[in-house]
């Protein structure tokens, strides 16, 4: 009789893991990867805090936020950048026993995350970093470079106009000219077309242009001075651009989810400047999606 009942808690503990288990359950969590740049306080410098609180209120647990501060004026596999990254990242995960990760990005933020998916064996900590990430928002990214990184290495009078944007003459830029992410594209990451999945949905939002008229409100979001910097360079690029990167560059990785007018409060575009910013109800956007 007493073995009878030893079976039956058995089968109890075995039948009721929610009850008898004793492994621990993971978590949700999401962090903020900033685009080029080094930062040290990107939750205040890069983006905005409005942004961030508004954006986390969409996850299951909004406390379990990373705001991530790297050197991204490095080549993306560099330590500083990827490596730094790939640090704060795992921790993170360590730390919160996250298992179901979301990544939002800004403009190179999304190449040095391409990198961590697209090379899973280059650094230990890649694995479990993929392994916990269920996808990655992707704004603006410069997934195909700009003409203006081209031009900054050329020393044309971009050099001083984007300073301000890209840096000066830092690895970053050189990466992000047109030709060398096509190579990058075509060889070490993963993502664009005739190439193997990243393995995770890398959902994009597109910025299409710029407006900076001094008489419309809507251009004041994120900085009016930017926006007049971004609308002159925008002369430079094609006809859908958001003054930094060309509509075609921010596509080519991943998915698009939308471009900026067909969601936007108003259906105001997103410039480089507006879209890390809460603009245009971009916020509350990601927050209901996520």
């Amino acid at each position: 009789m007493k073995n009878y009942y030893k079976l039956i808690l058995l089968g109890l503990f075995i039948s009721s893991p929610l009850i008898f288990s004793p492994f621990s359950y993971g978590a949700s969590g999401i962090v903020f990867i900033h685009g080029t740049g080094d930062q040290t306080d990107a939750a205040n410098d890069y983006w905005s805090r409005e942004f961030i609180d508004s954006v986390r209120q969409g996850m299951p647990e909004p406390a379990n936020y990373q705001v991530i501060n790297c050197n991204f004026d490095q080549y993306m596999w560099d330590e500083a950048a990827a490596g730094c990254l790939a640090n704060q990242l795992h921790t993170f995960i360590q730390n919160k026993n996250i298992d179901d990760l979301l990544m939002v990005t800004h403009s190179n933020g999304g190449n040095i995350v391409r990198w961590i998916l697209s090379n899973p064996t280059w650094d230990g900590r890649y694995i479990d970093i993929i392994n916990a990430t269920s996808r990655v928002i992707a704004l603006a990214p410069s997934s195909g470079g700009t003409p203006l990184a081209d031009a900054v290495n050329q020393g044309s009078v971009f050099e001083t106009t984007l300073g301000w944007l890209l840096g000066y003459g830092s690895d970053a830029v050189k990466q992000q000219q047109v030709s060398w992410m096509s190579y990058y594209n075509s060889t070490w990451l993963n993502g664009t077309q005739n190439r193997p999945s990243l393995g995770k949905p890398f959902e994009v939002v597109v910025g299409s242009d710029v407006d900076s008229a001094i008489w419309d409100g809507d251009s004041y979001c994120a900085g009016y001075q930017y926006q007049v910097a971004l609308e002159t360079t925008q002369n430079w690029l094609d006809d859908c651009s958001d003054g930094f990167l060309e509509c075609s560059s921010q596509s080519a990785a991943g998915t698009v989810w939308f471009t900026d007018k067909q969601k936007t409060a108003g259906r105001e575009p997103l410039s480089h400047q507006q879209s890390r910013r809460a603009c245009f109800n971009l916020d509350s956007l990601i927050r209901n999606h996520i």
